[in-house]
Formats: structure tokens, C-alpha cells, sequence
């Protein structure tokens, strides 16, 4: 039986050079992590709550820690950690991951740049001096934070978070003096100006509708000539219907007025509808 152990790195704010931050992250979360004792008796395995026993680090001998560096005119300049801005005008990069012991673990050149000997040297003899100085900077923050959980103080990420930031999950307490609030909102009213009076008044556009007030008025700015032609094309078109229902209302009027004379009534001129009145026919004359 072996343990299975997963890492999993999650991107808060990507500002280049992310891969020298992930090695930093992943080996300090491997280091800092601590699995559950075990003890093993013949064929029986036995593990161990953290009540029970302290749970045990990871055997991690060496931190393999990445230090990449970017290349401008054809490896003319070299610059260590680049930003997201310098790396999208980079012609290259190359990362070299190496431990304090000066073994390099991997190597990796990306981009349309060809390095001599002599670069990579170079690039070697820096990634040495930025491993010790970083593989010393998380063998602090480790010791220390062994420390403080010896000493049953607070400690983790919550504790990192400093005060009085837009960012940050909590807050010194403030005190606020609500005494005289009454006496504060009172002279804001009396010095306030009252609200204008507002007599809505209904606006008819055509017969049967109303409107009250002038209604809200597009936010998104002015619009587009297309939407200008259609929205003229709409006030056309409505306009048009209102005259058409005036019209059909004034032939009605008038077709009621004929029927008065016992005219025949003639419902529509449509080619498509057909309609045909039906009179009732005259009974024959009776002859002796």
C-alpha cells in the first residue's frame, strides 16, 4: 500500500512567469504538507488520527525551484522574471530548474531563438544564485511557521491577509457615534429643498390609446442609423394604421347612414373574399 498524493495549483492573478511561481508554490505546499502516521505489524496496517499520533512531512530531499528568463533581439538581451507585458514581446525563453546544490533537474527553451554555449552558461550561473536565495526564503517561512503552531498561535492564510486593504476578508472595528442621528437627519431635511410637484397629464396618439407621461427614455445612448430608419419606419408605419382606423371608422359611419335606404351593404372589395347577399325572392302572383 502507497500513498497517493495530488497538487493541484489554482491561478489567482497571472502577471508572467508563471511557471517560477507554480514550482515555488507546488514544492512549498509539498514540504509543508503532512500525512497521517502509519505502522505496519506483519500484514496489518495501522493509520493513525492526528489525535493519536502527529502526522509525519514528506521525505523531500532536494527543491528543484525554475527561474526562467526571457530574450529580446535574438539573445542580445536576457532578462530574469519577465512580466506579462515583457513576455508578449520576448522573441524566447528559456527555464532552467535546478536545486541549492547546483544539479539541474530540467531544462526548456521555447520561441524562434537559437542560444550559443556561452548563454546558457550564463543563464546556469544566475539560476544557482536565485535557487539559494529563494530555496533559503521558504526554509524560513516553513521554520517559522512551525514555530508559531508549537506555540498555539494563529497561523495559514487567513493570518497573512493584512488589514485595511480593498481585498481583505476582515476589518479593524470602528466606533461610530450615533447619538445625535435624529437631530443630524432633521437639519439635513430642513435644509433640503422640497421635491417639485409633478402633474402628469395623458397623452392620446391615436383613438382607444393613452399614454401618462412622457415614459423612460433609452440609457444606451443614441441610436444607430439603422436603428433610426427603423425606428422611423415603425412611426410610419403607426401613424398610417391610425389613419386607416380613422378611415374605416368614417366609412362606417357612412355605409351606416346608406343602409338607411335599404341599400345593399357591401362588406369588403377584396378579390380574395367573395361575398355575395342573398335577397329573398318575390312569392308568384296568383292568377284566377
Amino acid at each position: 500500500q502507497v500513498w497517493q498524493i495530488r497538487l493541484d495549483l489554482h491561478l489567482l492573478n497571472h502577471d508572467g512567469n508563471i511557471i517560477d511561481a507554480a514550482s515555488i508554490a507546488g514544492i512549498v505546499a509539498l514540504c509543508h504538507f503532512r500525512r497521517p502516521d502509519v505502522s505496519v505489524q506483519g500484514e496489518e496496517v495501522t493509520v493513525y488520527t492526528p489525535e493519536e499520533r502527529d502526522p509525519v512531512p514528506l521525505s523531500i530531499h532536494h527543491m528543484p525551484i525554475c527561474v526562467s528568463f526571457a530574450f529580446f533581439q535574438q539573445g542580445t538581451y536576457l532578462l530574469v522574471d519577465p512580466s506579462e507585458r515583457e513576455e508578449r514581446v520576448m522573441d524566447g525563453v528559456l527555464v532552467i530548474a535546478m536545486n541549492k546544490h547546483r544539479e539541474i533537474c530540467t531544462m526548456q527553451s521555447s520561441g524562434g531563438i537559437m542560444l550559443v554555449k556561452d548563454q546558457v552558461l550564463r543563464c546556469s550561473k544566475i539560476t544557482a544564485v536565485k535557487v539559494a536565495e529563494i530555496t533559503e526564503l521558504i526554509q524560513k517561512a516553513l521554520e517559522n511557521d512551525q514555530k508559531v503552531r508549537k506555540e498555539g498561535g494563529k497561523f495559514g492564510f487567513a493570518e497573512s491577509i493584512p488589514n485595511q486593504k480593498i481585498t481583505a476578508f476582515k476589518m479593524e472595528s470602528a466606533a461610530v457615534d450615533t447619538n445625535n442621528v435624529e437631530e443630524q437627519a432633521e437639519e439635513i431635511i430642513m435644509k433640503a429643498d422640497p421635491p417639485s410637484e409633478v402633474f402628469a397629464k395623458p397623452i392620446l396618439h391615436t383613438p382607444g390609446t393613452a399614454q401618462i407621461g412622457e415614459g423612460i427614455e433609452n440609457s444606451w445612448g443614441e441610436l444607430e442609423e439603422s436603428d433610426r430608419e427603423e425606428a422611423a419606419e415603425e412611426e410610419g408605419e403607426s401613424e398610417v394604421t391610425a389613419f386607416e382606423c380613422q378611415k374605416m371608422e368614417t366609412e362606417d359611419t357612412s355605409t351606416m347612414r346608406e343602409t338607411k335606404n335599404d341599400e345593399p351593404i357591401v362588406l369588403s372589395d377584396s378579390e380574395e373574399e367573395e361575398v355575395v347577399i342573398l335577397e329573398p325572392q318575390e312569392p308568384p302572383k296568383k292568377t284566377r
